[in-house]
Protein backbone atom coordinates (compact mmCIF):
# COMPACT_ATOMS: atom_id res chain seq x y z
CA UNK A 1 0.00 0.00 0.00
CA UNK A 2 1.11 3.22 -1.14
CA UNK A 3 1.79 6.22 1.59
CA UNK A 4 1.52 9.73 0.93
CA UNK A 5 4.00 12.20 2.85
CA UNK A 6 2.95 15.52 2.87
CA UNK A 7 5.47 18.52 3.65
CA UNK A 8 4.72 22.07 4.15
CA UNK A 9 8.21 24.83 3.67
CA UNK A 10 6.94 27.08 6.69
CA UNK A 11 4.29 28.01 9.00
CA UNK A 12 2.77 30.61 6.70
CA UNK A 13 2.10 27.76 3.97
CA UNK A 14 1.06 25.12 6.84
CA UNK A 15 -1.63 27.69 7.87
CA UNK A 16 -2.81 28.22 3.97
CA UNK A 17 -2.78 24.37 3.39
CA UNK A 18 -5.08 23.84 6.59
CA UNK A 19 -7.70 26.25 5.94
CA UNK A 20 -10.98 25.37 5.02
CA UNK A 21 -11.38 25.65 1.50
CA UNK A 22 -12.60 29.18 -0.30
CA UNK A 23 -12.51 30.58 -3.49
CA UNK A 24 -9.86 33.78 -2.63
CA UNK A 25 -7.20 31.23 -1.42
CA UNK A 26 -7.59 29.24 -4.33
CA UNK A 27 -7.16 32.65 -7.10
CA UNK A 28 -3.94 33.38 -5.08
CA UNK A 29 -2.70 29.41 -5.25
CA UNK A 30 -2.57 28.79 -1.79
CA UNK A 31 -4.91 26.38 -1.48
CA UNK A 32 -4.60 22.99 -0.71
CA UNK A 33 -5.07 20.87 -3.38
CA UNK A 34 -6.83 18.30 -2.50
CA UNK A 35 -8.96 17.10 0.88
CA UNK A 36 -5.82 14.81 1.92
CA UNK A 37 -3.69 17.51 2.05
CA UNK A 38 -6.14 19.58 3.64
CA UNK A 39 -6.55 17.06 6.76
CA UNK A 40 -2.26 16.48 6.46
CA UNK A 41 -1.83 20.06 6.93
CA UNK A 42 -4.30 20.66 10.09
CA UNK A 43 -3.16 17.54 11.76
CA UNK A 44 0.31 19.22 11.44
CA UNK A 45 -1.20 22.37 12.68
CA UNK A 46 -2.66 20.98 16.10
CA UNK A 47 0.90 20.04 16.85
CA UNK A 48 2.41 23.38 16.26
CA UNK A 49 3.75 25.72 19.32
CA UNK A 50 1.77 28.55 20.28
CA UNK A 51 5.52 30.17 21.12
CA UNK A 52 6.25 29.57 17.70
CA UNK A 53 3.82 32.23 16.34
CA UNK A 54 5.96 35.06 18.19
CA UNK A 55 9.06 33.67 17.06
CA UNK A 56 8.08 33.63 12.94
CA UNK A 57 6.05 36.06 11.98
CA UNK A 58 3.91 35.29 8.43
CA UNK A 59 4.57 38.90 7.39
CA UNK A 60 7.35 40.85 8.16
CA UNK A 61 8.51 43.06 10.76
CA UNK A 62 10.47 45.56 9.22
CA UNK A 63 8.32 46.16 6.28
CA UNK A 64 4.84 45.65 7.84
CA UNK A 65 2.64 48.51 10.44
CA UNK A 66 0.28 45.55 11.39
CA UNK A 67 3.34 43.01 12.06
CA UNK A 68 4.98 45.60 14.66
CA UNK A 69 1.71 45.90 16.59
CA UNK A 70 1.01 42.68 16.91
CA UNK A 71 4.40 41.90 18.38
CA UNK A 72 5.49 44.87 20.28
CA UNK A 73 2.06 44.94 21.87
CA UNK A 74 1.56 41.05 22.76
CA UNK A 75 1.40 40.98 26.98
CA UNK A 76 3.77 38.10 27.55
CA UNK A 77 2.37 37.92 30.94
CA UNK A 78 -1.52 37.51 30.01
CA UNK A 79 -0.05 34.90 27.19
CA UNK A 80 1.73 33.00 29.96
CA UNK A 81 -0.87 30.46 31.20
CA UNK A 82 -1.18 28.79 27.42
CA UNK A 83 2.33 29.30 26.97
CA UNK A 84 3.39 26.12 26.99
CA UNK A 85 0.52 24.67 24.72
CA UNK A 86 0.14 23.42 20.98
CA UNK A 87 -2.70 24.64 19.01
CA UNK A 88 -4.60 21.76 19.55
CA UNK A 89 -4.53 21.86 23.32
CA UNK A 90 -5.40 25.15 23.27
CA UNK A 91 -8.54 24.29 21.26
CA UNK A 92 -9.30 21.37 23.91
CA UNK A 93 -8.96 24.26 26.36
CA UNK A 94 -11.30 26.46 24.39
CA UNK A 95 -13.99 23.61 24.65
CA UNK A 96 -13.56 22.89 28.20
CA UNK A 97 -15.02 24.05 32.00
CA UNK A 98 -12.42 26.66 32.25
CA UNK A 99 -12.41 28.79 29.56
CA UNK A 100 -15.13 30.87 30.93
CA UNK A 101 -15.75 34.49 30.14
CA UNK A 102 -13.32 36.05 32.57
CA UNK A 103 -10.86 33.71 31.98
CA UNK A 104 -10.90 34.40 27.76
CA UNK A 105 -10.85 38.49 28.71
CA UNK A 106 -8.26 37.72 30.54
CA UNK A 107 -6.04 35.86 28.00
CA UNK A 108 -7.32 37.78 25.27
CA UNK A 109 -3.98 40.17 25.17
CA UNK A 110 -1.63 36.86 24.99
CA UNK A 111 -3.33 35.98 22.17
CA UNK A 112 -2.17 36.85 18.49
CA UNK A 113 -4.59 36.92 15.82
CA UNK A 114 -2.59 34.25 14.16
CA UNK A 115 -2.82 32.07 16.98
CA UNK A 116 -6.42 32.85 17.16
CA UNK A 117 -6.55 32.00 13.45
CA UNK A 118 -4.93 28.82 14.20
CA UNK A 119 -6.77 27.09 16.93
CA UNK A 120 -10.18 28.30 14.39
CA UNK A 121 -8.50 26.22 11.11
CA UNK A 122 -8.70 23.38 13.49
CA UNK A 123 -12.35 23.07 14.93
CA UNK A 124 -15.74 22.26 13.37
CA UNK A 125 -18.47 24.50 12.96
CA UNK A 126 -20.16 23.67 16.35
CA UNK A 127 -17.18 24.50 18.05
CA UNK A 128 -16.70 27.70 16.61
CA UNK A 129 -20.05 28.09 17.92
CA UNK A 130 -19.70 27.06 21.36
CA UNK A 131 -16.06 28.46 22.08
CA UNK A 132 -17.06 31.63 20.42
CA UNK A 133 -20.27 32.10 22.64
CA UNK A 134 -18.04 32.36 25.70
CA UNK A 135 -15.98 35.95 25.61
CA UNK A 136 -17.93 38.49 26.73
CA UNK A 137 -16.92 41.92 25.28
CA UNK A 138 -19.45 44.71 26.37
CA UNK A 139 -18.43 48.19 25.04
CA UNK A 140 -20.29 51.59 25.53
CA UNK A 141 -21.47 55.08 24.04
CA UNK A 142 -24.61 55.78 24.87
CA UNK A 143 -25.94 52.23 25.33
CA UNK A 144 -24.68 49.28 26.46
CA UNK A 145 -23.37 46.74 24.05
CA UNK A 146 -22.71 43.14 24.04
CA UNK A 147 -24.58 42.20 27.43
CA UNK A 148 -25.11 38.89 28.35
CA UNK A 149 -29.00 38.01 26.63
CA UNK A 150 -28.46 40.68 23.99
CA UNK A 151 -28.66 40.90 20.81
CA UNK A 152 -28.03 44.39 18.95
CA UNK A 153 -28.67 45.57 15.58
CA UNK A 154 -27.29 48.57 13.61
CA UNK A 155 -30.04 50.06 11.54
CA UNK A 156 -28.71 50.98 8.06
CA UNK A 157 -30.71 53.32 6.60
CA UNK A 158 -28.63 53.91 3.07
CA UNK A 159 -30.40 55.33 0.40
CA UNK A 160 -28.65 55.57 -3.86
CA UNK A 161 -28.69 59.55 -3.63
CA UNK A 162 -28.76 60.17 0.28
CA UNK A 163 -31.84 61.48 -0.13
CA UNK A 164 -32.66 63.34 3.51
CA UNK A 165 -36.41 62.45 3.46
CA UNK A 166 -35.57 58.66 2.13
CA UNK A 167 -33.02 57.95 4.82
CA UNK A 168 -35.61 59.06 7.77
CA UNK A 169 -37.94 57.19 6.10
CA UNK A 170 -35.98 53.87 6.52
CA UNK A 171 -35.19 55.51 10.34
CA UNK A 172 -38.37 54.83 11.28
CA UNK A 173 -39.68 51.69 9.74
CA UNK A 174 -36.17 50.58 11.70
CA UNK A 175 -37.06 51.96 14.97
CA UNK A 176 -40.56 51.34 14.60
CA UNK A 177 -39.56 47.60 14.86
CA UNK A 178 -36.74 47.59 17.64
CA UNK A 179 -33.72 48.09 15.51
CA UNK A 180 -30.43 50.94 15.68
CA UNK A 181 -29.24 50.05 19.50
CA UNK A 182 -25.63 49.49 17.94
CA UNK A 183 -25.94 52.40 15.87
CA UNK A 184 -27.82 54.23 13.26
CA UNK A 185 -25.13 54.15 10.37
CA UNK A 186 -24.99 55.43 6.87
CA UNK A 187 -23.18 54.18 3.71
CA UNK A 188 -23.45 57.55 1.78
CA UNK A 189 -23.62 57.30 -1.35
CA UNK A 190 -21.56 60.94 -1.85
CA UNK A 191 -18.14 61.73 -0.16
CA UNK A 192 -19.48 65.45 -0.38
CA UNK A 193 -18.26 66.45 3.00
CA UNK A 194 -21.38 68.63 2.43
CA UNK A 195 -23.45 66.23 2.03
CA UNK A 196 -22.03 64.09 4.70
CA UNK A 197 -22.56 66.85 7.52
CA UNK A 198 -26.21 67.06 6.35
CA UNK A 199 -26.80 63.47 6.84
CA UNK A 200 -24.71 64.04 10.53
CA UNK A 201 -26.90 66.23 11.36
CA UNK A 202 -29.96 64.49 10.28
CA UNK A 203 -29.20 61.30 12.45
CA UNK A 204 -28.71 63.93 15.70
CA UNK A 205 -31.56 65.42 15.43
CA UNK A 206 -33.51 62.23 15.36
CA UNK A 207 -31.55 61.09 18.11
CA UNK A 208 -31.43 64.25 19.98
CA UNK A 209 -35.21 64.43 19.55
CA UNK A 210 -36.27 61.33 20.39
CA UNK A 211 -33.96 60.87 23.33
CA UNK A 212 -32.53 57.59 22.00
CA UNK A 213 -29.91 56.42 23.77
CA UNK A 214 -27.92 54.96 20.69
CA UNK A 215 -25.35 56.62 18.40
CA UNK A 216 -24.83 57.91 14.86
CA UNK A 217 -22.17 57.31 12.28
CA UNK A 218 -22.06 58.28 8.61
CA UNK A 219 -19.71 55.67 7.07
CA UNK A 220 -17.28 57.78 5.17
CA UNK A 221 -13.57 57.59 5.17
CA UNK A 222 -11.50 58.91 8.31
CA UNK A 223 -9.63 61.63 7.09
CA UNK A 224 -13.64 63.69 6.07
CA UNK A 225 -14.48 62.17 9.50
CA UNK A 226 -11.51 64.42 10.88
CA UNK A 227 -12.17 67.47 8.53
CA UNK A 228 -15.69 67.25 9.72
CA UNK A 229 -14.70 67.37 13.66
CA UNK A 230 -13.02 69.92 12.82
CA UNK A 231 -15.56 71.90 11.04
CA UNK A 232 -18.10 70.88 14.04
CA UNK A 233 -20.07 68.25 12.83
CA UNK A 234 -21.86 66.25 15.15
CA UNK A 235 -19.85 63.45 15.06
CA UNK A 236 -20.35 60.31 17.24
CA UNK A 237 -18.35 56.98 16.14
CA UNK A 238 -15.52 57.42 13.96
CA UNK A 239 -15.56 54.55 11.04
CA UNK A 240 -13.56 53.08 8.76
CA UNK A 241 -12.34 50.12 6.96
CA UNK A 242 -9.37 48.32 8.32
CA UNK A 243 -7.27 45.02 7.23
CA UNK A 244 -4.73 43.24 7.92
CA UNK A 245 -1.71 44.27 6.00
CA UNK A 246 0.04 48.20 5.80
CA UNK A 247 -0.51 47.12 2.27
CA UNK A 248 -4.01 46.40 2.00
CA UNK A 249 -4.47 49.26 4.76
CA UNK A 250 -2.70 51.99 2.54
CA UNK A 251 -5.32 50.91 -0.46
CA UNK A 252 -8.16 51.88 1.76
CA UNK A 253 -5.99 55.05 2.68
CA UNK A 254 -5.39 54.59 6.26
CA UNK A 255 -2.44 54.13 8.40
CA UNK A 256 -2.38 53.21 12.00
CA UNK A 257 -1.64 56.87 12.94
CA UNK A 258 -4.47 58.46 11.44
CA UNK A 259 -6.53 56.05 13.11
CA UNK A 260 -5.24 57.00 16.70
CA UNK A 261 -5.41 60.99 15.63
CA UNK A 262 -9.36 59.88 14.77
CA UNK A 263 -9.78 58.45 17.92
CA UNK A 264 -7.89 61.33 19.65
CA UNK A 265 -10.56 63.94 17.96
CA UNK A 266 -13.74 61.67 18.52
CA UNK A 267 -12.69 61.34 22.34
CA UNK A 268 -12.20 65.41 22.42
CA UNK A 269 -16.39 66.01 21.80
CA UNK A 270 -17.38 63.89 24.29
CA UNK A 271 -20.33 63.22 22.92
CA UNK A 272 -20.48 59.61 24.93
CA UNK A 273 -23.09 59.72 27.92
CA UNK A 274 -21.65 56.04 29.15
CA UNK A 275 -18.82 55.32 27.65
CA UNK A 276 -16.14 56.02 24.91
CA UNK A 277 -15.65 53.97 22.98
CA UNK A 278 -15.77 55.79 19.70
CA UNK A 279 -14.20 53.47 16.87
CA UNK A 280 -16.78 51.44 14.18
CA UNK A 281 -14.51 49.42 12.26
CA UNK A 282 -15.58 47.31 9.27
CA UNK A 283 -13.41 44.19 8.01
CA UNK A 284 -14.49 41.10 4.99
CA UNK A 285 -12.03 38.17 4.01
CA UNK A 286 -10.12 39.14 1.00
CA UNK A 287 -9.34 42.30 1.32
CA UNK A 288 -5.76 42.01 1.56
CA UNK A 289 -5.70 39.55 -1.34
CA UNK A 290 -7.59 41.91 -3.55
CA UNK A 291 -5.76 44.96 -2.64
CA UNK A 292 -2.45 42.31 -3.93
CA UNK A 293 -1.23 42.70 -0.37
CA UNK A 294 -1.49 39.70 1.22
CA UNK A 295 2.04 38.43 1.05
CA UNK A 296 0.95 34.74 0.23
CA UNK A 297 -1.00 34.46 3.51
CA UNK A 298 -4.31 32.89 3.63
CA UNK A 299 -6.98 35.27 3.44
CA UNK A 300 -8.82 33.82 7.17
CA UNK A 301 -5.51 34.39 8.87
CA UNK A 302 -5.08 37.80 7.82
CA UNK A 303 -9.00 39.02 8.34
CA UNK A 304 -7.45 37.79 11.93
CA UNK A 305 -4.90 39.98 11.72
CA UNK A 306 -7.24 43.10 10.88
CA UNK A 307 -8.73 42.18 14.36
CA UNK A 308 -5.16 43.43 16.53
CA UNK A 309 -5.55 46.83 14.10
CA UNK A 310 -9.17 47.08 15.47
CA UNK A 311 -8.60 46.34 19.40
CA UNK A 312 -5.68 48.91 19.25
CA UNK A 313 -7.88 51.13 19.34
CA UNK A 314 -10.83 50.51 21.78
CA UNK A 315 -14.26 50.20 19.29
CA UNK A 316 -17.43 49.97 20.33
CA UNK A 317 -18.30 48.01 17.07
CA UNK A 318 -16.56 45.67 14.39
CA UNK A 319 -17.89 44.13 11.56
CA UNK A 320 -17.17 41.52 9.74
CA UNK A 321 -18.86 42.31 6.19
CA UNK A 322 -18.62 38.13 5.60
CA UNK A 323 -19.92 37.91 2.15
CA UNK A 324 -19.99 41.14 0.78
CA UNK A 325 -16.56 41.07 -1.08
CA UNK A 326 -17.66 38.68 -3.27
CA UNK A 327 -17.86 34.61 -4.52
CA UNK A 328 -14.16 35.37 -6.13
CA UNK A 329 -12.89 35.36 -2.21
CA UNK A 330 -15.80 33.40 -0.61
CA UNK A 331 -17.60 31.35 -3.16
CA UNK A 332 -20.89 30.04 -2.04
CA UNK A 333 -23.28 29.61 1.01
CA UNK A 334 -21.08 27.31 2.31
CA UNK A 335 -18.23 29.47 2.37
CA UNK A 336 -19.83 32.48 3.82
CA UNK A 337 -21.67 30.38 6.57
CA UNK A 338 -17.65 29.05 7.52
CA UNK A 339 -16.38 31.96 6.82
CA UNK A 340 -18.66 34.17 9.34
CA UNK A 341 -18.41 31.78 11.87
CA UNK A 342 -14.62 32.19 12.07
CA UNK A 343 -14.35 35.52 11.65
CA UNK A 344 -17.27 35.75 14.67
CA UNK A 345 -15.22 33.53 16.70
CA UNK A 346 -11.52 34.77 16.22
CA UNK A 347 -12.92 38.50 17.22
CA UNK A 348 -14.26 38.14 20.24
CA UNK A 349 -11.43 35.50 21.40
CA UNK A 350 -9.26 38.12 20.64
CA UNK A 351 -11.32 40.74 23.06
CA UNK A 352 -13.33 42.13 20.21
CA UNK A 353 -17.21 43.77 20.15
CA UNK A 354 -18.29 41.24 17.04
CA UNK A 355 -20.75 41.43 14.59
CA UNK A 356 -21.42 40.33 11.32
CA UNK A 357 -23.13 42.04 8.57
CA UNK A 358 -24.95 38.56 7.15
CA UNK A 359 -24.67 39.14 4.04
CA UNK A 360 -23.59 38.15 -0.10
CA UNK A 361 -24.05 39.21 -3.14
CA UNK A 362 -26.30 38.28 -5.90
CA UNK A 363 -23.56 36.72 -7.93
CA UNK A 364 -22.45 34.64 -5.47
CA UNK A 365 -23.77 30.89 -5.36
CA UNK A 366 -25.93 31.99 -2.04
CA UNK A 367 -29.03 32.89 -0.95
CA UNK A 368 -31.22 33.97 1.85
CA UNK A 369 -32.02 30.54 3.41
CA UNK A 370 -27.84 30.62 3.29
CA UNK A 371 -28.10 34.04 5.35
CA UNK A 372 -30.83 32.54 7.86
CA UNK A 373 -28.63 30.03 8.63
CA UNK A 374 -25.68 32.17 9.07
CA UNK A 375 -28.03 34.38 11.57
CA UNK A 376 -28.97 31.57 13.44
CA UNK A 377 -25.76 30.16 14.10
CA UNK A 378 -23.91 33.78 14.64
CA UNK A 379 -26.63 34.26 17.74
CA UNK A 380 -26.86 31.05 18.96
CA UNK A 381 -22.59 31.76 19.41
CA UNK A 382 -23.36 35.44 21.08
CA UNK A 383 -22.65 37.68 18.31
CA UNK A 384 -22.94 41.04 19.53
CA UNK A 385 -24.97 42.71 16.49
CA UNK A 386 -26.28 42.05 13.13
CA UNK A 387 -27.63 44.13 10.12
CA UNK A 388 -30.69 45.71 9.85
CA UNK A 389 -31.76 46.53 6.32
CA UNK A 390 -34.68 47.22 5.04
CA UNK A 391 -36.31 44.72 2.88
CA UNK A 392 -32.72 42.99 3.25
CA UNK A 393 -31.83 44.72 0.15
CA UNK A 394 -29.45 47.92 0.60
CA UNK A 395 -30.66 49.75 -2.49
CA UNK A 396 -27.37 51.73 -2.74
CA UNK A 397 -25.19 49.16 -2.24
CA UNK A 398 -26.69 46.71 -4.57
CA UNK A 399 -26.44 43.79 -1.58
CA UNK A 400 -28.33 41.63 -0.02
CA UNK A 401 -28.47 41.56 4.11
CA UNK A 402 -30.38 40.90 7.05
CA UNK A 403 -34.01 42.84 7.69
CA UNK A 404 -35.39 44.43 10.97
CA UNK A 405 -37.69 41.53 11.27
CA UNK A 406 -34.42 38.66 10.62
CA UNK A 407 -33.25 40.54 13.77
CA UNK A 408 -36.81 40.37 15.36
CA UNK A 409 -37.27 36.21 14.43
CA UNK A 410 -33.71 35.52 15.93
CA UNK A 411 -34.88 37.89 19.02
CA UNK A 412 -37.70 35.43 19.64
CA UNK A 413 -36.40 32.27 18.62
CA UNK A 414 -33.54 32.76 21.52
CA UNK A 415 -34.80 34.44 23.83
CA UNK A 416 -32.89 37.84 22.85
CA UNK A 417 -33.47 41.61 23.62
CA UNK A 418 -31.59 44.74 22.97
CA UNK A 419 -29.11 46.77 24.53
CA UNK A 420 -31.34 47.91 27.84
CA UNK A 421 -31.03 51.55 27.29
CA UNK A 422 -32.70 51.55 24.28
CA UNK A 423 -35.22 48.47 25.36
CA UNK A 424 -36.12 50.53 27.90
CA UNK A 425 -36.68 53.18 26.00
CA UNK A 426 -39.18 51.35 23.03
CA UNK A 427 -40.55 50.71 25.96
CA UNK A 428 -41.17 54.29 27.17
CA UNK A 429 -42.14 55.28 24.23
CA UNK A 430 -44.99 52.59 23.63
CA UNK A 431 -42.82 51.09 20.75
CA UNK A 432 -42.35 47.51 22.50
CA UNK A 433 -44.27 45.75 25.22
CA UNK A 434 -41.95 44.34 28.49
CA UNK A 435 -40.98 41.47 26.59
CA UNK A 436 -39.54 43.68 24.15
CA UNK A 437 -41.94 43.15 20.87
CA UNK A 438 -43.11 45.70 18.64
CA UNK A 439 -46.29 47.19 19.16
CA UNK A 440 -48.39 49.47 17.20
CA UNK A 441 -49.88 52.04 19.18
CA UNK A 442 -50.33 55.92 18.44
CA UNK A 443 -46.55 56.27 19.75
CA UNK A 444 -45.77 55.59 16.22
CA UNK A 445 -47.82 58.48 15.17
CA UNK A 446 -46.06 60.85 17.53
CA UNK A 447 -42.47 59.43 16.41
CA UNK A 448 -43.87 60.04 12.60
CA UNK A 449 -44.94 63.19 13.60
CA UNK A 450 -41.78 64.19 15.24
CA UNK A 451 -39.84 63.10 12.32
CA UNK A 452 -42.32 64.29 9.49
CA UNK A 453 -40.07 66.72 7.00
CA UNK A 454 -36.59 65.55 7.90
Amino acid sequence: MDHQRWTFADLKTLMAKASPLRSGDALAGLAAGSLEESVAARIALADVPLKRFLAEPLVDYDTDEVTRLICDTHDAAAFAPVSHMTVGQLRDWLLGDEADAPALASLAPGLTPEMAAAVSKIMRNQDLILAGSRPRVVTRFRNTVGLPGRLSTRLQPNHPTDDPAGVAASIVDGLLLGSGDAVIGINPASDSPTVIGELLRLLDDVIQDGAIPTQACVLTHVTATLGLIERGAPVDLVFQSIAGTQGANASFGVTLAQLAEARAAALSLQRGTLGDNVMYFETGQGSCLSAGAHHGVDQQTLEARAYAVARAFDPLLVNTVVGFIGPEYLYDGKQIIRAGLEDHFCGKLLGLPMGCDVCYTNHAEADQDDMDTLLTLLATAGVTYVMGVPGADDVMLNYQSTSFHDALYVRRLLGLKPAPEFEAWLQGAGLADDQGRPLAPPARLKLLERLDGR
